[in-house]
């Protein structure tokens, strides 16, 4: 650290001394006592308004720096530095998408041409920064967050989903008739190349150029608001790259490692590269909260979803290498999205930390608003893809149902299918139920049951790209779904909807399966059936039960008990003919309670069951 400060002074001194207030080209001077003339304008990065543009970046270590672009011929511009690492100028030729670059001269006198790290907007990976203008979209519709217990998520990649943000937005319709009410978006970030899965972003300010522009991207946000639908961006905060980085050793040190944006010891690796940014600088920590503050405020977003947080807040994923500048930059993040937007949603993607993850700040925890709940996908799925019906383990299933964080099941998000759980190793559910054989019987039945599990669990449920459809495989960055399966399989479609619909109370007699309280009352282990009451307040419109078969028998007359007098009306029966011409369509009617407890509860009743069927009831 000395050396850094000594660097840091000495490069400054050397700035000061080459600067032009007037944005001239480089030319030597007298140190100047204070700051530099230059920069008038607030904020880092490049930001226009109508008397050009402010160009402001952070280079600790740099002996002088330039701006080159459009505006100026590709020449150079100096820019002053400030005494606090940062180099500023005002130039009044710029002006929207103009292109640009940074000339950084190290110490030793050598000069790298590089990005901006906080650009808006990207040539691509390895081209040019573009000037950006914030507010050049004209927002038409406004947006009014969901409960959370009312959220149902769609999780996509753009690339395979529609291919750019515009051809995204015209599927919005499709997603609203399903009744999805919230997109989490894969990282759209300026990544290598035109294909990924986006967690390898280079240049988290600005939008992946193959998928549009960032007026493009802020397009689809509003047609997604148009519809009702909040919008999440998935965000990269434990790692960066490792390829196409501006900020690889951008003041021209690497300081033995990658400079000063990132640790330069053993906490820079991770298992995506050693590209770890240094969450102990605060101008770091600026960086990764500035892009937040931007997508939550410029784009809109409504929420942002943390990508492994675990390493964020460990060196290597394990809870005994705590890393407190990490467990800051969380605290920071969540702090500062609760002082300026506390409606909008932060997501931990952690499998770890548990209770802590989404604890408040102020009692020791993460602050995060809910996380993804690995302890609901693992055992359900395990109980669905076992090939035979002795392997299904509905203890785990039921565990899974009642599982929840800090005694609130609300900051959990639960799902069957997820970008990581349809690759790495895995496939698709229906794939992985019957390799090769994703559309046939067993799939269709064993996966639309797990479709029923999820909608009716405690959490906030999530459904990815194409699962709806019975997308087959694994998820792969360069497949697009197979869209013509709307119509081939319109009926899973179909059953989503349905599921959906009664998980949102759509008919306003489901409500309890949006409440926090679950009662699994009947698990027999050897037939392989289980049931469960869902009940937010209680009473007539609230109280849900859910019947599951997770055999391959037919049950004609299976008796369970019943919290309430009373009819209990069949609103689903996953085995309905109308959702694939091959299920049984079993006759399962509604169902009058009988005096006489059973399974603890005051009343009983017998319905009929499909084999790998869910039946919903309520009064």
């Amino acid at each position: 650290m000395a050396r850094l400060r000594e660097l840091v002074l000495g490069a400054l001194a050397l700035a000061l001394a080459a600067c032009a207030s007037d944005g001239s080209s480089f030319r030597a001077g007298p140190v100047q006592a204070m700051g530099c003339a230059g920069g008038s304008r607030a904020g880092m990065g490049s930001l226009l308004s109508g008397g050009g543009a402010t160009f402001r970046v952070w280079a600790p270590l740099a002996q002088a720096v330039w701006v080159t672009g459009d505006f100026n011929g590709w020449g150079r511009t100096a820019l002053c530095g400030e005494g606090n690492g940062n180099f500023s100028v005002d130039v009044a030729s710029a002006s929207n998408g103009q292109k640009y670059k940074y000339v950084v001269r190290n110490a030793w006198g050598a000069e790298t041409t590089k990005a901006d790290p906080r650009a808006r907007r990207m040539e691509n990976s390895v081209g040019a920064s573009m000037l950006q203008d914030a507010g050049s979209y004209a927002w038409r519709n406004g947006f009014s967050m969901p409960p959370r217990n009312q959220q149902v998520f769609y999780e996509l990649h753009v690339r395979t989903f529609a291919g750019t943000f515009r051809g995204a937005a015209l599927r919005l319709d499709q997603l609203r008739d399903l009744g999805i009410n919230m997109i989490e978006l894969m990282p759209i970030y300026e990544f290598p190349g035109d294909v990924s899965w986006g967690y390898n972003p280079s240049y988290p300010y600005a939008p992946e150029s193959a998928y549009g522009s960032p007026d493009d991207l802020k397009y689809f946000v509003d047609e997604a608001h148009a519809r009702g639908i909040g919008v999440v961006f998935d965000v990269v905060n434990n790692h960066y790259g490792p390829n196409d980085l501006s900020m690889w050793c951008f003041s021209g040190d690497c300081l033995g490692a990658g400079g000063e944006y990132f640790f330069t010891d053993g906490r820079a690796h991770t298992p995506w590269g050693s590209t770890r940014p240094d969450y102990g600088r605060a101008e770091v920590r600026d960086y990764i909260r500035d892009q937040g503050a931007m997508l939550l405020g410029e784009y809109r977003a409504d929420g942002l979803r943390w990508d492994a947080t675990k390493f964020v807040r460990t060196v290597d994923g394990s809870e005994a290498s705590s890393l407190p500048a990490g467990w800051d930059v969380l605290r920071y993040a969540s702090n500062s999205k609760n002082a300026e937007q506390p409606w909008k949603l932060l997501i931990a993607e952690d499998f770890g930390g548990g209770d802590v993850i989404t604890r408040p700040t102020s009692a020791g925890g993460a602050g995060f608003d809910a996380q993804w709940a690995g302890e609901f996908v693992h055992p359900v799925r395990a109980a669905l893809v076992a090939p035979s019906d002795d392997g299904r383990d509905l203890y785990a299933v039921r565990d899974a149902l009642t599982q929840r964080f800090n005694g609130q099941a609300s900051q959990r998000v639960i799902y069957t299918e997820n970008h990581d759980e349809v690759a790495n190793g895995h496939q698709r559910l229906p794939e992985e139920i019957w390799p090769g054989h994703a559309s046939s019987w067993a799939a269709k039945k064993r996966s639309t049951l797990g479709a029923a599990i999820l909608m009716t669990a405690p959490g906030v449920p999530l459904v990815f790209a194409g699962q709806e459809v019975l997308e087959d495989g694994w998820f792969d960055a360069s497949d697009a779904i197979d869209w013509s399966k709307l119509s081939r399989f319109a009926g899973i479609q179909t059953l989503y909807r349905d599921l959906i619909r009664l998980r949102r109370n759509w008919w306003n007699n489901t409500r309890g399966l949006a409440g926090e309280h679950v009662n699994v009352f009947h698990l027999n282990a050897a037939d392989k059936l289980l049931a469960y009451h869902r009940w937010d307040l209680g009473g007539s419109g609230d109280d849900v039960i859910v019947v599951a078969n997770f055999s391959s028998r037919y049950f004609p007359d299976y008796s369970i008990g019943l919290p309430r007098p009373g009819i209990w009306y069949v609103r689903f029966n996953s085995d309905a003919s109308a959702y694939a011409s091959e299920f049984g369509n079993t006759a399962t009617h509604d169902m009058w309670s009988r005096d006489g407890g059973q399974d603890g509860l005051p009343y009983h009743g017998s319905l009929a069951l499909g084999p790998y069927s869910a039946v919903i009831l309520s009064q």
